[in-house]
């Protein structure tokens, strides 16, 4: 399994625009990603990880502007989106009708996150589509803290990024589909810096 630099971006979008799936390092955790264009890609991801038909992935999106082309973004999401994103925060969305069932397992919501450093942007914008981003674990199982464990536990990977990741603790889910916000994982943003942030900017 290759492993590739910062500057190789090119090529790892490429097995990207080809069905593959490669590992990533997040700002949380390490992840593994896939195009979201790609049924195959999308079977593939499930099959690496072991996970089952019935969670969908989350998807990550090079900035705001992608976000709205496949979510419904009210004006309570907007405001958490231009003050957490890009961060460690996902954020639970309506879907918008015209994307395939697949992404979110026929269900009408999918999970967001905003690219988290400037090669994951990058990558996203030469791939032509956002990602599915899901961590580099075998499901169930804890994540890999290094690239030596995601060559193990993921043999069937097409490449690997390499890099650091830097906070090591998944991101906060909340989901903005309800008529009060719900936090459904708790990470490095707080339900009390969410409530905070929403109650001050709608005084």
């Amino acid at each position: 399994m290759k492993r590739y630099k910062q500057t190789e971006i090119d090529e790892l979008a490429k097995i990207l625009k080809n069905d593959g799936v490669i590992s990533v390092p997040t700002d949380t955790v390490y992840g593994v990603c896939a195009s979201i264009n790609s049924k195959k890609a999308y079977e593939k991801l499930k099959s690496i990880k072991n996970r089952p038909s019935t969670k969908p992935f989350p998807i990550m999106c090079a900035d705001e502007e992608q976000i709205e082309r496949i979510a419904i973004v009210d004006e309570r999401a907007k405001k958490l989106i231009q003050a957490f994103m890009p961060g460690p925060i996902t954020l639970v969305l309506k879907k918008k009708v015209n994307m395939p069932s697949y992404i979110s397992n026929d269900k009408d919501t999918i999970a967001i996150r905003m690219a988290t450093s400037k090669a994951i942007k990058e990558l996203i914008i030469k791939t032509g589509s956002p990602i599915f981003m899901s961590s580099a674990n075998q499901s169930g199982e804890t994540t890999c803290n290094s690239l030596e464990e995601i060559k193990k536990k993921l043999p069937e990977l097409d490449g690997i990024l390499e890099g650091n990741v830097q906070i090591g603790q998944a991101s906060t889910i909340v989901d903005c589909t309800l008529e009060e916000i719900k936090i459904l994982r708790q990470g490095p943003i707080s339900i009390e810096q969410i409530e905070k942030y929403i109650i001050k900017n709608n005084s």
